[in-house]
């Protein structure tokens, strides 16, 4: 280990102190690490972090400028001791916020993904994203919550998952429907036929028995897409596995409208099983789709019990 990957240990520990977790980061560093070490190079420069941070060349800019941040704040601290260091400016390759358009998948979407993850080629990645887009569809966890959930976390015997430190270091426990308990244990009693199983305290494995890694459940989730012919509606509206929790929290809005159930009081517990950090965050859900609004705004016009 050289110089630079100390640095960077201590760097890590430093910021995960101050409760930042830097997951992602940290794999994107070591690989910059390597690129700037392959170049031969006595310092890294501004050039360095930028050409690095362009790639894939047919990426977006905002996943450049995700790259070029986590190297920024990196280089700043190691020009504290270093100033030969140079530290990228702020204004290259500037973020540009935006919000993707949720793709709100038909409940026909989902099954033609799951039968389509059955078709992975080993019986244990199968059962695993089946079960994975399943659980998703059914709890709207987060991708990154579902895939560090341990064998423990899972209480078959009251039908309840608990998610722990999860966005802004919050755990919760969610009740599952029975069907989703009984997904699990299927799921369970699969992954205990394979051998290298045993080892991993994960809930959800690899066939090498390894915890999965969002990336790999990103690619695979795109491939399974192109493989049902999902197509993207606008250029902003494209099927992401992310958008399992939005068509969620759409559904469960829209049930609150169907039933007449009082709206608000279904928001706030939405938010709470969501694990948002208060109800607001959880309002931009009712402009993701043409009938959300189209009930609100019944319910605006015919208060209940009022509807002509």
């Amino acid at each position: 280990m050289n110089d630079l990957h100390l640095a960077l240990a201590d760097y890590l520990n430093l910021r995960r102190s101050l409760g930042y977790k830097l997951r992602r980061q940290e794999k994107l560093l070591n690989q910059f690490i390597k690129s700037f070490l392959d170049t031969g190079a006595p310092t890294i420069t501004t050039q360095h972090a930028l050409t690095w941070a362009c790639q894939p060349k047919n990426a977006c800019n905002n996943w450049w400028s995700y790259r070029l941040s986590a190297v920024r704040a990196f280089a700043n601290y190691l020009h504290a001791t270093d100033p030969t260091v140079e530290v990228p400016s702020p204004d290259l390759l500037p973020w540009r916020a935006h919000r993707a358009i949720p793709y709100l998948y038909r409940e026909d979407e989902i099954v033609e993904l799951i039968n389509a993850a059955g078709m992975l080629n080993s019986p244990l990645r199968a059962a695993t994203y089946q079960t994975l887009i399943g659980l998703l569809t059914v709890t709207g966890m987060r991708v990154g919550e579902a895939i560090n959930l341990d064998r423990q976390d899972f209480d078959a015997r009251n039908g309840t998952l608990i998610i722990r430190e999860a966005k802004f270091n919050k755990t919760r426990e969610l009740p599952l429907h029975p069907t989703a308990v009984t997904a699990l244990k299927r799921y369970l009693t699969c992954r205990s036929r394979v051998s290298c199983a045993a080892r991993s305290e994960a809930l959800f494995i690899s066939p090498t028995g390894s915890r999965l890694l969002y990336c790999n459940v990103h690619w695979t989730f795109q491939r399974l897409v192109s493989q049902v012919t999902l197509t993207q509606r606008t250029g902003r509206c494209r099927p992401r596995i992310h958008d399992l929790r939005h068509a969620f929290a759409v559904n469960a809005l829209l049930d609150a409208y169907r039933d007449g159930s009082d709206t608000q009081q279904r928001l706030t517990l939405l938010s709470t099983y969501l694990g948002h950090a208060n109800p607001a965050s959880s309002y931009w859900y009712l402009s993701a789709a043409p009938e959300l609004l189209t009930k609100a705004a019944e319910r605006l016009e015919y208060p209940r019990g009022e509807r002509a």
